[in-house]
């Protein structure tokens, strides 16, 4: 390698450095890091620390109640999530769909709802409906609808094609071609997708309270208005304590969904 092109390099880093350094430092400055409310953080910390130590929990009995309440928002939103997701990957899935064009619209629309993140769609379903667990079990529900919509159409459209073939050589219905060859091929796709989501589910219905839509949020966020930080801690940690749980028993479903899977495969 030329002296020339170890300079050219040389010269191409400390062009990249300077520019990065540049654009880090006007960054900064453009938010506002650099303002003297960042020196003064330390001690608004420390005076937070003392108010939250040690957590409390003044009401218990409403605390166990809205966190219930979040477990329930959870499991309704997941299962209508999954619900719809089956009929419309039937829809979705280029092998078994009426035609083309309905798989690519289907698609469409999933991608659609998947980027719309579920927050937005709680505030929307609470404008629509009004504050309550009702808007946070639709928001999940069609949050769920967007990536499982995919997953399942996916799986769907890899399973042999033979077995379709098969089916429909015996005179079998459309119907009886998917509830006999097609959900039965994907069954352990879709009960992994299906707890992996309850799992991510569990963890938006702690946050989409914070908006109103009912839950152990709202308990979070009329601690944090009155400034009871005690409560607040104590609020997250059963918080804690409930998605913890939620790890828990998903772990064990999908543990025990994969050791049927194998038996049925054996």
């Amino acid at each position: 390698m030329t002296p020339y092109v170890n300079q050219k390099k040389q010269l191409t880093k400390v062009i990249y450095s300077g520019l990065f350094l540049l654009i880090f430092i006007f960054s900064l400055i453009q938010v506002g890091i650099l303002d003297r409310r960042l020196f003064e953080a330390p001690s608004r910390v420390e005076s937070l620390l003392i108010g939250m130590f040690p957590p409390a929990i003044s009401e218990p009995i409403d605390i166990a109640g809205a966190a219930i309440e979040s477990l329930q928002v959870a499991i309704m939103g997941t299962l209508w999530g999954i619900v719809f997701s089956i009929v419309l990957a039937m829809f979705a899935a280029k092998n078994v769909a009426p035609h083309i064009s309905v798989s690519y619209g289907v698609k469409a629309f999933a991608a659609f709802v998947r980027a719309v993140p579920a927050l937005i769609w709680a505030l929307l379903f609470i404008v629509a409906i009004g504050l309550g667990p009702t808007p946070g079990i639709l928001a999940l529900a069609v949050n769920s609808i967007g990536m499982l919509l995919k997953v399942y159409a996916e799986a769907i459209e890899e399973i042999d094609q033979g077995v379709i073939e098969a089916l429909k050589a015996t005179g079998a219905s459309k119907f009886q071609v998917i509830m006999q060859g097609v959900i039965p091929s994907v069954m352990s796709i879709i009960i992994s997708w299906s707890i992996f989501r309850f799992d991510i589910n569990i963890r938006y219905a702690a946050v989409l309270g914070v908006v109103g839509a009912g839950g152990i949020g709202w308990e979070l966020v009329r601690a944090s208005r009155i400034m009871a930080y005690d409560e607040v801690l104590g609020i997250t940690l059963v918080i804690f304590a409930m998605i913890l749980c939620a790890e828990l028993l998903t772990r064990y479903l999908k543990n025990k969904s994969d050791r049927v899977t194998l038996q049925a495969m054996e």
